[in-house]
């Protein structure tokens, strides 16, 4: 079954990425999933939040925002109406508990990381693609703690890649990586967050109409592990060239 933009049900929209894209965060990645585009910069912190002080230990956090015209009609900012939105609160959160899953805080040390996502423009997946390039970021944010004796070079404090992409069934056909137009049509909707070794962190699943099945679910996943494996296999190849 082709889709409207001529992919397979089980191929990735084009994904790229530019590393290294802000010249003043210390890691960076705009990253492309089709139309969808994000930046994902990671700010580098020696210290940690009060409650961490003396722990030895450090801590990892992100936030998410989509730019007032990065959908077809234009949205308030948030922060003129003065408070966050459920779903920027929750995408935020989901991003910053999926990153800790794969940190070690005390190889870490006393440091701490913030990873701001910021949508530049939307067309589904926007929270996959921000957890995928975030991961690129943290990276590099770690690598500059290290080049500035802030970390040890001994330590370790990443123990496996991150990366996450959506599926859904539409018209009863399982499909990967879905972009807006097949969201807002999806039977059925998730959201999966998977390490370089193939291990779940988060599966966000959702029947828009009829209920599925363990079948279906079965079929999503290994969808869904067939498009991180792939998108896990670009990051290895962004951070093995050199960093801009």
């Amino acid at each position: 079954m082709d889709r409207v933009d001529g992919r397979k049900p089980d191929q990735l929209r084009e994904v790229s990425v530019e590393r290294g894209w802000s010249s003043h965060a210390e890691g960076s990645a705009l990253i492309s999933f089709g139309q969808t585009r994000v930046l994902c910069t990671a700010s580098f912190t020696n210290g940690v939040p009060r409650w961490k002080v003396g722990k030895g230990e450090g801590w990892v956090t992100a936030e998410y925002s989509m730019l007032p015209r990065a959908t077809h009609d234009r949205s308030d900012r948030e922060s003129v109406k003065g408070k966050l939105g459920g779903r920027t609160h929750e995408i935020s959160r989901l991003i910053g508990r999926s990153l800790r899953s794969i940190v070690d805080f005390k190889a870490l040390g006393e440091n701490t990381i913030v990873i701001d996502c910021d949508v530049l423009q939307a067309d589904g997946g926007t929270r996959t693609a921000a957890i995928t390039g975030a991961y690129i970021a943290l990276v590099d944010a770690i690598e500059w703690g290290k080049a500035n004796k802030f970390i040890s070079e001994k330590k370790q404090p990443l123990s496996d890649s991150l990366a996450a992409i959506s599926v859904g069934i539409i018209d009863q056909v399982p499909m990967l990586d879905l972009a807006y137009t097949e969201d807002v049509r999806a039977e059925t909707d998730m959201n999966v967050v998977v390490t370089g070794s193939g291990k779940f962190v988060e599966v966000q699943g959702t029947a828009e109409a009829a209920p599925f099945d363990r079948a279906e679910l079965d079929a999503l996943l290994d969808l869904a592990l067939k498009g991180t494996a792939e998108l896990t296999a670009m990051q290895l190849r962004v951070l093995e060239s050199p960093r801009p």
